[in-house]
């Protein structure tokens, strides 16, 4: 991985092999980013991804192995309890065009990965909300 900042903008490159989550928050923990917004392209070979049942407020997820392109990786950097806190999702298409989705989870890049971060000047924390069964933004 190789990244550089401008200004308010992180340009990173994912290489093939490393995992996307755990090398969007390594950049976020050394350029000290604590909110922001992310969205990145290219192709991973597997990935997980999440779907939450609201009635049941549990996830489920289910693995992708193969060759995709990333269709549309959107999400944002957030704190819990003081910690980074990620909140990204993955669409992903493969040789058919056919497109799975959801909660990122993991995903382990075959080829290469553009992201872009947009750090925001501030700080959103969440808190787990028990009605929704999800951690939300808390302002």
């Amino acid at each position: 991985m190789e990244y550089r900042r401008f200004g308010q903008d992180i340009v990173v490159r994912i290489d093939k092999g490393e995992e996307i989550v755990e090398k969007m928050l390594d950049v976020c923990k050394k350029e000290n980013v604590t909110l922001a917004n992310v969205n990145a392209l290219g192709a991973v070979g597997e990935f997980e991804v999440g779907l939450f049942n609201t009635k049941e407020k549990k996830y489920y997820s289910s693995v992708h192995k193969g060759d995709f392109e990333i269709v549309s990786l959107t999400g944002s950097i957030t704190t819990k309890d003081g910690e980074l806190y990620n909140h990204i999702h993955m669409s992903a298409g493969d040789q058919e065009n056919k497109v799975y989705g959801g909660h990122l989870n993991y995903a382990k890049v075959s080829a290469t990965c553009e992201m872009f971060i947009r750090v925001i000047d501030g700080n959103v924390e969440r808190e787990f909300d028990e009605e929704v069964g999800l951690n939300l933004f808390k302002f």
